[in-house]
């Protein structure tokens, strides 16, 4: 009953009613139960799930996702799905040919 409380306030607002939406998760217990899933199919809401049940993919997108928004400012709105690729693939072209790593003691790779 919570889930359902939660996914109608987050329907109620959305800034873009008309976009779709794509909810993903880590496969944890709680988003894997039929209820839930079909709490978001009925809301028209397409379930995405990390390949397999391992943290470390999760915590690798967590990572990326980290960086495009904090680093790459990417995390914003676009203003369609063309503009938020032309932006992500930029910022992973800087961040992979540009970019200083310190793990590497700061070179750009």
């Amino acid at each position: 009953m919570e889930q359902k409380i939660i996914v109608d306030q987050v329907l109620k607002k959305r800034r873009y009613p008309k976009r779709k939406l794509i909810h993903h998760s880590d496969r944890g217990l709680q988003y894997c139960t039929p209820t839930y899933t079909n709490l978001l199919l009925d809301n028209k809401i397409k379930v995405s799930m990390t390949s397999k049940y391992d943290p470390y993919e999760n915590a690798m997108a967590e990572r990326i996702n980290g960086i495009l928004k904090t680093e790459f400012d990417a995390g914003g709105e676009f203003i369609n799905q063309k503009n938020a690729r032309r932006v992500i693939k930029e910022s992973i072209k800087t961040y992979n040919k540009k970019r200083p790593h310190l793990s590497i003691h700061c070179p750009t790779p």
